[in-house]
């Protein structure tokens, strides 16, 4: 960057940003020295002298091709490699998957490191932070008032789903995790220098716990597993950070209104933000899914908040040792303390815990009432609550009696986390949803239908019949299911499903299960047949009242074309527009980034996602019923990924208005929400994001008719380029099953969903996570790029009167164009062709491979040109120095493991009998994942 032209402050300002960098940056290069010279001893001392040298080798050879593009270097490379056998091939894999979650660690603490430091400097606070937000809603004569109005209406929910990419166990991520942690007490001490020593120590015996501990499961995870992991990121992050950032937003507010933050008891900000969750609930494809699941998750949900709130009021009772002698109480928690079935002497002047004492009992007796153990008794049996809010009056006395006498800042410690807590997860800790696939709603609907009424023929019928025949069946009060009549087992699976929904909306309350969403939502009928089966189980009521949200979800191309026109039709139909008025006038859509991708590539996906996007904006508003979208984005570009900030802000104007759900998925939630400060940072993000999209957005003019046109052409030729390889080239099928690991990616324990929703090869019926994960691991990323180059290539010949220069433009002006373009360079920075070569090796027919590799090549080569053209830049992540810095740092690592998965991969496939073949494999999956960090 040149310095001509700009200020002497501005100069001093970019002077200063890149020495800071610079400064970071050799912080994070000593951090990951410290940790690979303590992996390398770890080598050497459990493996030997000559698995050491020999993983020096691979790394400095790799490293000298990477950095000088040394060609005899990486012949070398390829030399060493190959002449390992089985088991140093296994040591070595280890020892660089090692490395990268190692370089994992250290980059997520670096960037840790800068945030706090810009907030120690005072710098300009970052624009994805909230604090930016509100100063930008300031500046545009939003007030503090007007903020509390919108998140009374707001909705912010990251959906955790378990879309199995996540490779890692849960022990070795509590060892990173503790990796982490000792790094961070580094950070923020100043150290003696046998503290020193010690922190050296600690490091060393957790890289060592780390090494000696399986990389990979030995078993398949069930369904319930995967609840327990899901689960595991509540301890780390979601039950402190989640109130923690309420209340830290309230004090901000608090603040605007001229007040210092803590001085009084302002206004309580509504909770917005709100967790949810599939695993247990997500039944598409999954037939481990049943009710006896679904209710065993709820009650593991359950036990993980209401073991939460014990500990903390077991805490809280520990803090509040006022004396009534000392400070005065109110009425009110006179009252409370002399209900409190604790008779010790030694608490009887001590009201607030006398007070804390009844309430744990109750809430010990709530568990109870629920089948939850709970480890610590309380002093004798109480009466349980009937919920949540019960409970929440018992702790508004002790915050409204530490208020009125002069307490506040003891009342805004634990106590006021722990009422926030409480409004955040209630007694339910996270919201579940349903989904199913709409033809099992269809197959259920036309056998219950067959049973009262031979021969309807439910399926055969065309779509407005079977509109006709479903909105009669919902005015009526007479069940459809019979228990006299013997159901498929089909049919009985989902009917008990239901049924269990029922049972938990009246333990805790509508909130426990809010959604039920329709995979393959192709018409009216779909949505109609979910609520046919919503009144069986009384969910839904013969006059129009529903108890949770009927959520269609727009996946295919085709569908994303067509959502516009069916919510349109929905809405017109007066027996659903009576359920939508009875959910507060909202609708909530469901939009499929992944399977729409695989589908029609991804150029294609995110265009006919936005132009659905802006079709839904105008049907609601024009029959005047409330839009919220449900982004079903994966972790990878491939399935819908990206920056989150960036992506929330592209959506067309009107699309967020302050409520949005938005999926994570896979490894994307251990590197988001692991770590409790790089999680909090996470959704800071998602709330800014909403905030700015919501409020500040819809003053931005709409994309010009020229950007629309130009990207509706260059959609349909990226289109037709992807449909036309992927599933318009003969032997395309055979290509991809040999060239990526998608076989062997089945042989992992890493989830309890099958890769295919059929027992077939055919790139239709197989998932979108395993098709994109697959893709990552031979570095090709093809779903994230493929027919790009093309497609923008054949729009300029067309158009060589407004040729590069448009867009350009539409580059600089548009941001959804910016965003689809930063994700591509994301995408093909961590892609390699000639690794890709390596693997397109594994193709036993040679025309076959030939032909389709060098199409991939050739059209890979042609995306990266168009893409640079248009950002004006010389290489790939050029406006990313960050990231590039990351990814040519990992690379020197992450090749070998390509390398080695290719040599291990060709073993495999002439059916080596030596089983370290496949484990190696498995192990090449999990360090390639771990470099890539976003790959599926």
């Amino acid at each position: 960057m040149s310095f001509q032209g700009m200020s002497s402050e501005q100069q001093d300002g970019t002077a200063r940003e890149a020495e800071a960098g610079a400064h970071d940056d050799a912080l994070l290069r000593a951090d990951i020295r410290r940790l690979g010279r303590i992996l390398g001893d770890t080598v050497r001392d459990q493996e030997g002298v000559d698995v050491f040298d020999l993983v020096e080798r691979i790394r400095q050879t790799s490293i000298r091709f990477h950095r000088d593009d040394d060609k005899p270097a990486r012949r070398e490379l390829e030399a060493i490699l190959d002449g390992m056998t089985i088991a140093e091939t296994v040591r070595i894999v280890r020892a660089f998957s090692y490395f990268s979650h190692l370089a994992n660690i250290a980059e997520d603490q670096n960037n840790i490191r800068q945030r706090r430091a810009r907030d120690m400097s005072g710098a300009e606070v970052r624009p994805e932070m909230l604090a930016g937000a509100l100063k930008r809603a300031k500046d545009a004569g939003i007030g503090a008032d007007a903020l509390r109005d919108f998140f009374a209406r707001a909705l912010i929910s990251p959906v955790l789903t378990a879309h199995p990419t996540e490779v890692r166990r849960k022990s070795t991520m509590d060892r990173e995790m503790e990796i982490a942690s000792i790094l961070g007490i580094r950070e923020r001490t100043r150290m003696t220098a046998a503290e020193t020593a010690a922190s050296d120590e600690q490091l060393r015996r957790a890289v060592l716990t780390l090494w000696q501990t399986n990389l990979l499961r030995r078993t398949k995870l069930t369904v319930l597993d995967e609840v327990a992991n899901g689960l595991s990121f509540y301890d780390y992050t979601f039950l402190r950070e989640v109130p923690r950032l309420h209340c830290a937003l309230e004090d901000q507010l608090a603040e605007e209104d001229g007040g210092a933050a803590g001085a009084q008891d302002g206004p309580e900000l509504a909770t917005f933000l709100r967790m949810g969750s599939w695993i247990g609930g997500d039944r598409d494809g999954n037939p481990f899914v049943t009710a006896e699941v679904m209710r065993g998750t709820l009650k593991m949900q359950s036990a993980q908040i209401l073991r939460f709130y014990l500990a903390e009021l077991h805490e809280l009772g520990g803090e509040l040792s006022l004396a009534a002698h000392l400070a005065d109480i109110s009425p009110d928690l006179r009252a409370l303390a002399e209900q409190s079935p604790d008779l010790s002497p030694h608490r009887r002047g001590e009201p607030y815990r006398l007070a804390v004492s009844g309430i744990y009992a109750r809430l010990t007796a709530t568990a109870h009432k629920l089948n939850i153990e709970i480890s610590r008794p309380p002093v004798a049996d109480a009466v349980p609550y009937a919920g949540p809010q019960e409970l929440r009056r018992d702790l508004d006395v002790l915050h409204a009696s530490l208020v009125a006498n002069n307490s506040l800042v003891i009342a805004r410690g634990r106590l006021r986390h722990l009422r926030r807590a409480l409004d955040c997860f209630g007694f339910h800790l996270a919201s579940l949803d349903m989904r199913q696939n709409s033809a099992v709603h269809e197959r259920t609907i036309a056998e219950l239908f067959e049973a009262v009424a031979p021969g309807t023929a439910y399926r055969e019928l065309p779509e407005q019949d079977r509109i006709a025949l479903l909105t009669r069946e919902l005015r009526t009060a007479r069940p459809l299911a019979s228990p006299f009549v013997a159901y498929s087992e089909e049919t009985d699976k989902e009917l008990a499903v239901l049924r269990v929904a029922a049972a938990a909306h009246a333990t805790f309350g509508d909130a426990v299960i809010p959604q039920c969403i329709i995979s393959m939502t192709e018409g009216i009928s779909d949505l109609l047949e979910l609520a046919v089966l919503l009144k069986e189980v009384g969910l839904v009521t013969p006059n129009g009242a529903s108890r949770l949200n009927i959520v269609p979800l727009f996946e295919t191309i085709d569908d994303l074309r067509h959502c516009a026109r069916i919510m349109d039709g929905l809405f017109a139909l007066p027996e659903y527009r009576r359920l939508v008025e009875s959910r507060g006038g909202i609708q909530e859509v469901m939009l499929g980034y992944s399977d729409s991708n695989k589908d029609g590539g991804f150029v294609t996906s995110g265009w006919e996602l936005y132009k659905a996007e802006i079709g839904l904006i105008e049907v609601f508003a024009r029959h005047g019923v409330r839009l919220r979208l449900f982004h079903g984005r994966g972790g990878s570009v491939g399935r819908g990924g990206g920056p989150s900030y960036d992506a929330i802000l592209a959506q067309p104007g009107g699309a967020v208005n302050g409520q949005i759900r938005i999926t994570e998925q896979g490894e994307i939630i251990s590197s988001k929400y692991s770590n409790a400060e790089v999680g909090r940072y996470n959704l800071e993000i998602l709330a800014a994001a909403t905030l700015e999209a919501s409020l500040l957005q819809p003053k931005r003019a709409a994309p010009r008719d020229e950007y629309i046109a130009t990207m509706e052409e260059l959609s349909n030729l990226a289109y037709a380029a992807y449909r036309d390889l992927v599933y318009g080239t003969e032997g395309f099928e055979d290509y991809f099953w040999s060239s990526t690991v998608i076989s062997e990616i089945s042989t992992l324990n890493i989830g309890s969903r099958p890769a295919s929703r059929t027992r077939t090869r055919r790139i239709e019926d197989l998932r979108a996570i395993p098709w994109v994960f697959s893709w990552a691991q031979c570095r090709l990323m093809l779903p994230g790029w493929y027919g790009f180059g093309s497609a923008v290539e054949a729009w300029i010949g067309r158009h060589p009167d407004k040729g590069l220069a448009l867009l350009q433009e539409l580059y600089r002006e548009w941001p959804f164009f910016q965003t689809l373009l930063s994700n591509m360079d994301m995408v093909l920075s961590k892609s390699s062709i000639a690794i890709a070569s390596r693997y397109a090796d594994l193709v036993p027919d040679e025309k076959l491979r030939t032909a389709i590799f060098g199409r991939i090549r050739a059209e890979w080569h042609q995306s990266i040109r168009a893409l640079l053209a248009i950002m004006g830049h010389e290489r790939l992540l050029q406006g990313n120095p960050l990231l590039e810095r990351s990814i040519r740092n990992r690379f020197p690592y992450l090749d070998p493991l390509n390398h080695v998965q290719v040599e291990l991969l060709q073993a495999h496939r002439a059916h080596s009998t030596d089983e370290q073949v496949l484990r190696g494999i498995q192990l090449t999956i999990n360090g390639i994942s771990a470099g890539l960090r976003n790959s599926g």
